[in-house]
């Protein structure tokens, strides 16, 4: 698709990076861009600024309507670039759809012009993580290899540096998903790490959800591959191979589950049957291993291959061993040696802002665990986390079940700080009503504690880590894990870890404060 010279709008600027992205990759192409955007010039002023530098780079100066949309921006445009927050049935498409407008998203842009390989990832949880693991799994082949997608990494400012043979590792949130879906686009080699209630403000249902993440296999080429977690019940449900009509995903399944720990979610293939018609990888006690389908070249239980042992990782976690074997299943596949799988599993510490240890002061931990957007995430964290905890928690709602969250909550926590927010208020009712169901096991006095900590949510966060550091003891570890959104009381999940970050590095010892 030539754009040079096209009347190109772009919907949604945003500060996450993805219109900013996409507005400075149509410059550089030559497009005649228009932006148009609700928020107003403060809002964005951060994009803008990045956005007139590539102006002036360029010489070629976009339009800007911003804190309003204008029908005649969406009627006479050639082409819509729709952020990837723009609901598919916003009026506004509609319109330029009935115009005759083509509509694009950046990453059905990126997916056109791609001349590489593209490795997908997505799931409710662990996607960051296990996507950048992957990448660093292919780096030991392809030192080249391009990491971008929902990690604030433009996929198409990447675009220059792929080559045929490079290797792209995209992490792709259901928002992506559904543009790459109306166009029938999903990457050769996909992942998906688990399913679970997410984003249901945006999709409306868990059905609507599912639908948006199966994207990411569906229109997969014969040759092509993916990754299921067979050891998750909401994988299991929610990602059929066929439709009701028989048409069928054409590539590769690969399943991967934890030893004995195969989902017990009513299956359209029972555990017997994956192993004979599909590859899986699985945990041998603390190895994974690879073992073929039975049925390939006569293949049996003995034809397999170890690509890494638990104690390889420098990761801690049931949920990361989950998520190095799902990686390892696609580098495998996608041919990378299992020596090379094995050396990334031991030099791979993690990324920011996920259970991220930014301080030790006073013998307590800080640890970072913002992008626990959800209470699945959060739930993987309280799990994960040794010893006493001071758990911030709350935020913003996204219409999710609180119940199993708030029951970890009580058991876990010995203190809670609630943050501000439209979720906090509903998740505050289910800690009242988990706290009576447990006080037996959690004893009288520890549901004292907590229910006086029920009734306060913090609409200062610096106020919040102040007295959450109040109530912890050397050997504790206060844990940002919200299981919750970041609007309202921060742009975005990111500037919430920032600030954690921020006022923990400020904190001074007792001593000084003495």
């Amino acid at each position: 698709m030539e754009l040079r010279n096209r009347n190109v709008l772009v919907m949604g600027l945003g500060v996450h990076g993805g219109g900013l992205g996409v507005a400075c990759w149509l410059l550089r192409q030559g497009a005649n861009v228009t932006i148009t955007d609700m928020a107003n010039a403060e809002a964005l002023a951060t994009s803008i600024a990045a956005l007139h530098e590539t102006e002036a780079e360029t010489g070629n100066q976009a339009r800007y309507v911003l804190g309003e949309h204008r029908m005649q921006d969406f009627t006479g445009a050639d082409v819509l670039v729709a952020n990837p927050a723009v609901r598919p049935d916003s009026p506004w498409l509609t319109m330029a759809r009935s115009a005759g407008v083509q509509i694009e998203t950046e990453m059905t842009l990126f997916f056109r012009r791609c001349p590489g390989p593209i490795l997908g990832v997505t799931g409710t949880k662990g996607k960051t993580t296990t996507a950048t693991l992957l990448g660093a799994m292919l780096r030991q082949q392809h030192p080249d290899v391009v990491l971008a997608g929902n990690l604030r990494v433009s996929a198409l400012e990447a675009l220059e540096r792929v080559t045929a043979q490079t290797p792209v590792v995209l992490e792709l949130s259901s928002f992506q998903l559904v543009g790459l879906g109306e166009a029938g686009l999903s990457p050769k080699y996909a992942l998906i790490t688990n399913l679970s209630s997410d984003h249901l403000n945006y999709h409306g249902s868990m059905e609507a959800y599912a639908e948006a993440k199966r994207q990411i296999y569906w229109h997969q080429p014969i040759d092509g591959a993916v990754v299921l977690n067979g050891g998750d019940d909401g994988s299991v449900e929610w990602f059929p191979l066929f439709d009701a009509e028989g048409q069928g995903h054409g590539g590769r399944v690969i399943y991967v589950a934890g030893g004995t720990s195969w989902s017990k979610a009513t299956s359209r293939f029972p555990q017997p049957v994956v192993r004979v018609v599909h590859p899986t990888v699985e945990a041998q006690g603390n190895t994974a291993i690879w073992r073929e389908a039975a049925h390939a070249f006569g293949a049996t239980p003995s034809d397999s291959v170890t690509l890494f042992e638990r104690a390889d990782m420098a990761l801690a976690g049931d949920h990361n061993f989950y998520n190095a074997m799902l990686a390892a299943a696609l580098a495998y596949a996608f041919g990378i040696s299992p020596a090379n799988i094995r050396s990334a599993v031991q030099h791979f510490t993690g990324v920011e802002h996920r259970l991220e240890l930014v301080r030790e002061l006073d013998g307590v931990r800080y640890i970072n665990d913002t992008t626990a957007t959800n209470p699945a995430a959060a739930l993987a964290a309280l799990a994960t986390v040794q010893g006493p905890l001071v758990l911030l928690a709350g935020g913003a709602d996204k219409n999710l079940d609180f119940d199993a969250f708030a029951a970890a909550m009580v058991r876990r926590a010995k203190a809670l700080v609630l943050l501000e927010g439209s979720a906090t208020q509903r998740l505050q009712g289910e800690l009242r009503m988990k706290s009576e169901e447990l006080r037996n096991e959690i004893g009288d006095e520890q549901f004292s504690i907590l229910n006086s900590q029920f009734s306060t949510a913090y609409s200062d966060f610096a106020a919040a880590i102040h007295a959450a550091r109040a109530l912890a003891k050397p050997g504790d570890t206060v844990l940002l894990s919200p299981g919750c959104a970041s609007f309202g009381m921060f742009r975005n999940e990111f500037h919430r870890g920032e600030e954690f970050r921020r006022i923990v590095s400020e904190l001074r010892t007792m001593n000084d404060e003495r």
